[in-house]
């Protein structure tokens, strides 16, 4: 659940079909402000009255990233963050005992989100990565955001963990081979445990006064 316009949408469409959301937060404080934070937590409170309380996991993901940027090829820095994400969605949604996992990648839509890098990023998954939007176009995520009162929240400006330390030209048709190759510059085990034992929980996000 990212402090943009897509994820909360996804987290609703899932919603909708009966499912109990658990939020995964991954940010890069303090290498940003806390305001994607922020957002999430009011987020989270709005999606809540669609659902019921919503717990919400924060992760801290500023010093995976710095190793990330420190060691490995600029071009793979997005889908590496991505793939430590989706390590350390899996062990949470372990921990307790979830499903599946969702996201609000539309394809196409950004260069992490083409054929090839999505199959890199699920290459690591343990569980079903399950994308509502998939065929969406960004009016049409919009225009849902607004209907459920998400949008005016994910338009507020924040830094994004993905998009801080940006490479200047991602890869767009990576080869898992070569991110397999990145990876053994990284102790990846410890940097999922390092994020997961720094994590903030936030049990019951409340829906806002109205």
């Amino acid at each position: 659940l990212s402090g943009g316009i897509d994820s909360p949408v996804a987290a609703y469409r899932i919603m909708k079909r009966g499912a109990t959301i658990i939020g995964v937060h991954c940010h890069s404080y303090p290498f940003t402000s806390r305001a994607s934070i922020d957002k999430v937590k009011e987020l989270a409170g709005l999606l809540s009255q669609y659902g019921g309380p919503i717990k919400l996991y924060l992760v801290p993901l500023a010093e995976a990233q710095k190793a990330v940027v420190q060691n490995c090829e600029e071009k793979y820095r997005v889908l590496l963050y991505r793939r430590l994400m989706v390590r350390i969605a899996a062990a949470l949604a372990q921990k307790e005992g979830a499903q599946m996992l969702v996201t609000g990648e539309a394809l196409g839509q950004v260069a992490s989100q083409t054929v090839e890098n999505i199959c890199v990023t699920d290459a690591v998954a343990t569980l079903p990565i399950l994308r509502p939007l998939i065929g969406y176009d960004k009016e049409e995520i919009i225009a849902e955001a607004k209907k459920i009162g998400t949008y005016e929240v994910s338009i507020l400006p924040h830094d994004d963990c993905c998009t801080i330390m940006m490479p200047k030209n991602p890869a767009t048709r990576a080869r898992l081979v070569d991110v397999e190759r990145e990876e053994t510059k990284l102790d990846m085990y410890a940097l999922v445990h390092s994020s997961l034992n720094s994590i903030e929980i936030i049990t019951h996000p409340n829906p806002p006064l109205t």
